[in-house]
This record gives structure tokens, sequence and C-alpha cells, in this order.
């Protein structure tokens, strides 16, 4: 696995969305072992995770989107070396996924770590792409742990916890997909999608 510190871009200085070290050995292993064909990710930012899991799996194509132009591009930089394995949308997730949802596309493996407050919309797109046997991995489904806190959850931050909420009770309670929730990292749902 490469260093994070090697991402151009990457400032250990700086609060960088990056995955936690756990998290990071985790996906690895998952997609090690699940060698999707196709991989879909939500939420690039400089390219790290989508290097873990190509990384891990040899031949895995995998496109990825990310918001901002900047970071889109050091993406594209970082990802170089994997060639047309790796393609890097520069767009708004929602708007991207249901392009391709339009166009049939679908996907052995969906990684969600984009913003958390999004997860519920995604959800219903996202397992439209999502092939049988597929799995749907969401990264910080519990938010700093505010999503297990019980009583009042602060202002600015209680949007996100509820739409969290209504994402964890929804892939939680789809019959079409048996759930685990991982307690590593800020809490990871897996999601195999079964028929």
């Amino acid at each position: 696995m490469e260093r994070k510190e090697d991402f151009k871009g990457f400032n250990k200085d700086e609060y960088v969305p990056i995955l936690r070290d756990e998290s990071i050995s985790f996906l690895f292993r998952l997609v090690q072992k699940l060698e999707p064909k196709n991989i879909l990710e939500i939420g690039t930012y400089i390219g790290y995770s989508a290097s873990i899991m190509l990384t891990a799996s040899l031949n895995s194509k995998l496109e990825t989107v990310e918001i901002k132009e900047e970071n889109a591009s050091l993406a594209r930089e970082n990802l170089k070396e994997f060639g047309d394995r790796a393609v890097v949308f520069c767009d708004d997730a929602k708007n991207l996924i249901e392009k391709l949802c339009q166009d049939k596309k679908k996907y052995d493996f969906i990684f969600l770590d984009g913003p958390k407050g999004q997860y519920i919309r995604y959800f219903p797109i996202l397992k439209e792409l999502l092939n049988v046997n597929g799995y749907l991995v969401a990264d910080n489904v519990y938010f700093h742990g505010m999503v297990k806190m019980e009583g009042k959850i602060p202002h600015k931050h209680r949007s996100i916890v509820n739409n969290l909420r209504k994402f964890i009770d929804a892939i939680s309670t789809d019959k079409d997909f048996e759930t685990k929730i991982f307690e590593m990292g800020d809490g990871i749902s897996v999601s195999k999608k079964i028929k």
C-alpha cells in the first residue's frame, strides 16, 4: 500500500479527508478478497483510497467522482500509474450517478465516501447501479461518533446526523441487502446486494 505522504496535495499539517489507517487496511483486504471487476467511488479527494483499491485488485477498473476541479486534477496525477484503469470525473456526485444510472452502468463494488448528509439521497440510485452479489461500502457512518450519541446533537451537525441515521436504517432494513457495520475508524458499513 502506498504512503499517503507521497501523494501530491497531501499535507499532514492540514485536516485532509483521507481514510484512517485501520480503515485503509480493511478496505484493501476487502477489495483484495472480492476482486471486483468494476468499482465506483463517490468522493475522490486526491485519489488515495482509489489507489488503495486499484493496488488491491490488479484487474479492477475504477471510476471516481470529485466535485472540486483542483482535487480532481491532483487525483488524475496521483492515479496516472494505473493508466486507463482509473477514470476521474469532476462533477457533483448526484449528477454523475444519475447519468450512470440512465446509461445502465453496473458495478461490483461501490465505495461511498462523499458528503455524509447525502448518503441517504444517493442510496436508491447506488442500489440500481450495483450488481447482484455486489458490495456497497460506506465510510464514516458514525460521523465522529455523533450518530450513536443519545440526547441533543449540536445544531450545525443535526441534519447530517439525522440523514446518516436514516441511511443506516435504510441499508439495515432493505431486504435486498445483507449489512454489517464495523466499529473501526468512524464506522464502516458493508452491504452485500443479495437480490
